[in-house]
């Protein structure tokens, strides 16, 4: 099996395993609940027919043997007469059988033409007899097997149970009318699922396939293929979750040119140094001479490319702290005039050496002590000031301030170079970039630098200045 067999498979068992999930969680509750409807439905209606077959019985039974009881029951002739007279004007016997039976249980006539001495044996009659009650009864009838349902009256002569006068109906037809309407319920449940499961699998499936479209690209992003985008063809949340795929995979082949580039960067700012090192060392070491001048010369080269290496490798090791987050700080009291004009003096002879005059100027509000990390800030504040040298040194001029804005400590640094172009600075403090500048770095001093201002509850600006340059503007709290 090739490998695209292989993926279509594990695609295609993912979204049927997807769809049954889907199926199980949302329709089978839907069933059940169908189900129990439909089994509360029928109890109710077989219920409500049975109980009105009862009652409509019963209220016949009562006022027949109660018209018995009171004006027929003065002797047995008479009463049998009566009963005789009863079944045969009997205008229901269509629908009901109507029975008088004896004390004993057994039938001495009726509208079906029972043989006399017949013992339909149902417990209604015997319970009449015993507790000179009227008793119903429900369920197969002895003789027949049929379903029926039957009301026994006790008849009563001088205070004792002489006979009972017993309605008889068949249940089938209430039987047919409940299957009726059961099945007209069941008709409505099988509609209301057949529409329930067609609106789930088209619903699922709206859902499965761009999910699946989904999931590929983001498999095609794991495996290296970085800046692939999806066709955003919904409007929904959908459409949100493919348009921050398509930015996830943007910003990582961003992340991942920016990182090929810091690492083609590092290395060569890493083999220039060391090339001047090496060179340098071989050429003192093998000079005859031993010309003073020449010696200073070299040691001097190699004592700066020494410091390049020393910062580029300080400033490697400050990325992975922030990366592996153990970047922290150590809190104190600092006097940031001064740790800035320690900077300040640390780089005005090496740019009067380069030709570059540095300006500083004070606010007239003295700066109050802040909470801060002396040694973090004054990393942020020499590294401003050497990007400020190597980006805007052309100018052959940096302008430094520290002044008080209400709350806040500012810390301006501005030079009067080229510039940013304008694409490029909303990218000029992500990691590993460097632009289209040509100069010497390993692009993540500034986001170094931005990381401690931020952990310090501060701001770190850089924008173009107004007659050339750019301007780097710090903003620290001043605690109250």
């Amino acid at each position: 099996m090739t490998e695209d067999e292989k993926t279509k498979k594990w695609k295609a068992l993912r979204v049927r395993g997807l769809r049954q999930r889907w199926i199980v969680n949302t329709i089978m509750p839907v069933l059940v609940l169908l189900v129990l409807i439909v089994t509360l439905f029928s109890a109710g209606v077989s219920s409500y027919y049975y109980s009105s077959v009862r009652d409509g019985l019963e209220k016949q039974a009562q006022a027949m043997a109660g018209a018995f009881n009171d004006y027929f029951m003065t002797s047995y002739t008479e009463y049998y007469q009566m009963a005789v007279q009863t079944i045969d004007s009997f205008e229901d016997k269509s629908r009901i059988e109507l029975q008088f039976i004896d004390s004993t249980g057994s039938i001495q006539t009726s509208t079906s033409g029972l043989k006399a001495g017949t013992f339909p044996g149902t417990n209604d009659i015997r319970q009449a007899i015993q507790d000179g009650e009227m008793r119903p009864y429900q369920g197969r009838d002895p003789e027949t097997g049929e379903n029926i349902l039957s009301v026994s009256y006790p008849l009563m002569f001088n205070g004792k149970v002489v006979g009972v006068m017993r309605l008889v109906t068949s249940l089938r037809a209430v039987n047919r009318q409940i299957i009726m309407a059961v099945m007209a319920i069941l008709a409505v449940a099988v509609i209301c699922m057949a529409l329930v499961v067609i609106s789930n699998l088209l619903f699922i499936n709206n859902v499965v396939e761009p999910v699946a479209v989904v999931t590929e690209a983001a498999k095609r992003i794991s495996a290296g293929s970085y800046g692939i985008r999806i066709e955003n063809k919904y409007s929904d949340e959908l459409g949100e979750l493919v348009d921050n795929i398509n930015d996830m995979s943007l910003k990582i082949g961003r992340n991942e040119k920016m990182k090929q580039e810091f690492i083609s960067s590092v290395s060569h700012e890493l083999r220039t140094p060391l090339t001047a090192i090496n060179g340098w060392g071989e050429t003192i070491l093998e000079d005859p001479t031993g010309d003073p001048e020449q010696l200073r010369r070299g040691i001097r080269i190699i004592l700066n490319e020494s410091r390049r290496l020393s910062t580029m490798v300080e400033e490697l090791l400050e990325f992975s702290k922030m990366e592996d987050g153990h970047f922290t700080l150590r809190i104190e009291e600092v006097d940031l005039q001064a740790e800035f004009e320690d900077a300040i003096f640390t780089y005005r002879e090496l740019f009067r050496q380069e030709g570059i005059e540095l300006e500083y100027r004070t606010g007239t509000t003295e700066l109050p002590m802040i909470q801060g990390d002396p040694e973090r800030l004054k990393q942020v504040f020499c590294n401003v000031l050497d990007n400020a040298a190597k980006h805007g040194g052309s100018g052959k001029r940096i302008s430094t301030s520290v002044t008080r804005e209400v709350n806040d400590a500012v810390v301006r640094v501005r030079d009067y170079g080229p510039g940013i172009p304008e694409a490029e600075l909303p990218f000029i403090k992500q990691k590993f970039y460097k632009g289209s500048s040509k100069a010497r770095g390993s692009g993540i001093g500034l986001a170094v630098c931005d990381e401690i201002i931020k952990l310090h509850n501060g701001t770190f600006t850089i924008e173009n200045a107004v007659g050339g340059g750019a301007e780097v503007t710090i903003r620290l709290p001043i605690q109250a």
